[in-house]
This record gives structure tokens, C-alpha cells and sequence, in this order.
């Protein structure tokens, strides 16, 4: 059996980011089993990662496993702490999956919604590349810190 080659190297200046490292407590958090117990960070980082390849061996239509929930409810729970850090204020990730891979993700901070993502596919949830996770997770967040600072009174109760 062959083991499906790495695309993300050591020395990609993205593992150091703060979305990535983010990623990398709330992966090793949801692994009850210590599977990843001794492995390298771009290993555990890299099934978030689908090439064009990637994304083709996945079928169009399918059910995700639980491994693939894991890693999304890992990333909103990376997207809620980032929050929690930038903002010094509580934030919450609910996320609602159907057993077909449709669902919706939030955010909420008091009683305020500072992050609303309609799920579909997720048994395709992924990246192209480290870059794109951590511009795309660091743009959600700062929308997020946005709505909190104008609502702040919201946010707060």
C-alpha cells in the first residue's frame, strides 16, 4: 500500500501562521485516539489541502466521514478561538451537518452571528493550498472582529 505523498513541505512559510497553527491545536484537540501522535505538522495540516488532483479522486456526490466532520468542525473551532483572542470576547461555533454533507456553520459571540457559512459538499472541504486557508480564514475573521466592534453592545450581552 502505497502512502499518498505530501503537498505541503516543512518549510512552507504558511505552517507558522497564526490560522494554521490555530488549526493545528483544534485538529490535535478533536484527536481522542492520539493517531496523530508523533507525526510531523505539515502531515497533520495536509488532508486540508486538496489539489486539483485531490479533488477530482473525490466524488461529486457523497456522504463525509467522520474524519472529514472532525476537520470541520476543527476549522470553525480555529475561526472561533481567533475570535475569542482578537476580540477578548467569548465566541461559540454551532455547526450543523446532515449525514449528505449540507449543513450551516455559526459563529456567535454573546447574541450576536459574526460568522454564518452555508455548508454543501463537505465531504470536498478543503484548500488549494495553506495560503488560501489562512487568507480566506484571516478575512473571515476580521468581517467577525468588524460586526463585533460595531455591535459591540450585542456582542457583549
Amino acid at each position: 500500500m502505497s502512502e499518498t505523498p505530501l503537498l505541503i513541505q516543512a518549510d512552507d512559510p504558511y505552517l507558522a501562521s497564526d490560522v494554521v497553527s490555530e488549526m493545528l491545536k483544534q485538529l490535535r484537540a478533536l484527536d481522542t485516539y492520539d493517531n496523530y501522535q508523533g507525526w510531523p505538522v505539515e502531515k497533520i495540516i495536509d488532508p486540508l489541502v486538496l489539489s486539483k488532483e485531490r479533488k477530482r479522486e473525490i466524488p461529486i456526490v457523497g456522504d463525509p466521514d467522520e474524519t472529514t466532520l472532525a476537520r470541520v468542525k476543527a476549522y470553525y473551532n480555529a475561526i472561533a478561538s481567533l475570535i475569542e483572542k482578537q476580540s477578548g470576547l467569548m465566541a461559540v461555533p454551532i455547526i450543523n451537518i446532515s449525514h449528505e454533507g449540507f449543513g450551516r456553520a455559526l459563529v456567535i459571540v454573546g447574541k450576536l452571528i459574526v460568522v454564518d457559512k452555508i455548508l454543501r459538499d463537505v465531504h470536498r472541504f478543503g484548500f488549494p493550498s495553506l495560503e488560501d486557508l489562512s487568507t480566506k480564514t484571516e478575512s473571515v475573521v476580521e468581517k467577525a472582529i468588524g460586526l463585533i466592534d460595531q455591535f459591540r453592545v450585542v456582542a457583549e450581552s
